[in-house]
């Protein structure tokens, strides 16, 4: 079934839950791959999955014949380039957001990959999964931010690999100018050429913005009862985004210095303790009121609920483009247990686990 969801564009809500309500019903099995590398986290139940398809480009996408050293050089000028972290605790996750990616892009063998990693060993269980996935591991060293990392409400929040978005522009070569950022909790259910033709203007990032929340809860009284914090909003209209769902300009980014600034923020946090949530309130500080706005069918986040309970969300009403469990739970866990959300299904069809539900 869910082949035949390939090139059909964003969904809206009503859409989106009805047939890939479906599509889970009649997943088709695939080869099993096991991950040995997993087994020092837990020997008795490893991790495996299954090998994906294998999904070519349509012929109206062209060439990617761009070749370095005889392979598809990453400097490619025609590839869209998402970024994405790979972690134990949420390769399952990840492994679900490429498969979205792959499945619902036109032009899926014009992606470059680029996983920020900070154990080594999960090369080799990607190229398993993906076979003809272009893509490159980057390692992000944890110690170079781990003593700017303060206590946050969840301790999920607090892991280094959280903070290696902050670093794309260092890490990743210099002839890649742009990159979607994407978290490992969510599923892309149209095409993401769509999402990388954005135009930023003048901005650095772009992001769904939603004015309508309340900044003030992302920061503590400390932050707003003293001017040389709160001062940094003053003469821009901060909106909240989520930096779950990013497109980043990495020339801009550069030039800015715009790393530099974020770990400023940090280490005034640790002073100072002026935010409660992560690795968010670095990047609002730095972004908020000049972020290029894109539109909210991009991240309808908050599906896996709040950062304690992880309670069941709805869709938000409109187009659907991208689903994001943000919050505590997570759709493979819930599924696990027995006691997902409605929602969760959406996200299942996905998975390459090496079971089916």
């Amino acid at each position: 079934m869910l082949s035949i969801l390939r090139f059909s564009g964003y969904f809206s809500a009503a859409t989106l839950l009805i047939v890939l309500s479906l599509s889970f019903q009649s997943s088709p099995p695939a080869e099993a791959i096991k991950s040995s590398h997993l087994s020092s986290v837990d020997s008795l139940n490893p991790l495996s999955f299954r090998k994906a398809s294998i999904f070519r480009n349509a012929d109206e996408c062209g060439s990617t014949a761009y070749k370095i050293s005889g392979r598809t050089g990453v400097c490619d000028p025609s590839l869209v380039h998402v970024a994405i972290t790979l972690d134990v605790d949420y390769l399952r996750g990840s492994i679900a957001a490429v498969h979205s990616i792959l499945q619902h892009s036109m032009c899926p063998e014009s992606i470059f990959f680029h996983f920020l990693v900070s154990e080594i060993n999960l090369e080799k269980l990607v190229r398993s999964t993906f076979p003809q996935l272009k893509f490159k591991v980057y390692y992000f060293d944890p110690d170079i931010v781990r003593n700017m990392i303060s206590t946050s409400v969840r301790q999920a929040l607090e892991q280094p690999l959280n903070y290696a978005r902050n670093y794309l522009a260092d890490l990743l070569e210099p002839c890649v100018g742009r990159v979607i950022y994407l978290d490992s909790d969510l599923v892309v259910v149209d095409d993401i050429a769509k999402l990388w033709k954005t135009s930023l203007g003048s901005r650095t990032i772009g992001a769904p913005e939603y004015c309508h929340a309340n900044l003030t809860k992302y920061f503590t009284a400390t932050f707003w009862s003293e001017r040389r914090f709160s001062s940094t909003f003053y003469g821009r209209r901060p909106c909240y985004f989520n930096t779950g769902v990013m497109v980043i300009d990495l020339v801009k980014w550069r030039l800015a210095g715009y790393t530099k600034r974020i770990e400023r923020w940090m280490e005034i946090q640790k002073s100072d303790r002026i935010y409660e949530l992560g690795s968010l309130p670095p990047f609002l500080l730095v972004f908020a009121g000049h972020v290029a706005p894109i539109e909210h069918r991009w991240n309808q986040h908050g599906l896996g609920g709040d950062n304690v309970r992880g309670s069941c969300r709805d869709l938000h009403p409109g187009p659907v483009s991208l689903l994001h469990w943000s919050g505590s739970g997570k759709p493979w866990i819930r599924l696990d247990s027995k006691r997902h959300c409605p929602l969760d299904t959406l996200w299942a069809p996905y998975d390459l686990y090496g079971h089916s539900y």
